[in-house]
């Protein structure tokens, strides 16, 4: 199993899809930045960094080749985004 580190760079609490910016580093090693968390139309997922080809679409640039490595990004990113939310929420109910 890889360590994760989780780093929420940005939150977004408009009501536009994007919902944070994150950096991964994984075993203190090697970092994936710009990592987003989207609210698609199943809920909240995790998009990889991506790069726009020559027809104008989009690839994604890094990605797990696993399933296994895959749920654990995604479920460290979800962990630290609720956890910011949360410490947001709070923070702001303490200033109303």
């Amino acid at each position: 199993m890889m360590n994760i580190k989780t780093e929420i760079k940005k939150t977004f609490k408009d009501n536009g899809k994007l919902k944070a910016v994150v950096n991964l580093i994984i075993d203190e090693g090697f970092i994936i930045k710009n990592v987003r968390l989207v609210n698609g139309a199943k809920g909240l997922f995790v998009s990889m960094p991506s790069g726009k080809i020559k027809d104008g679409s989009y690839v994604e640039i890094c990605h797990p080749i696993k399933s296994n490595v895959r749920e654990q990004i995604e479920k460290s990113v979800l962990e630290a985004y609720q956890t910011v939310i949360t410490s947001t929420d709070s923070n702001n109910e303490k200033h109303e």
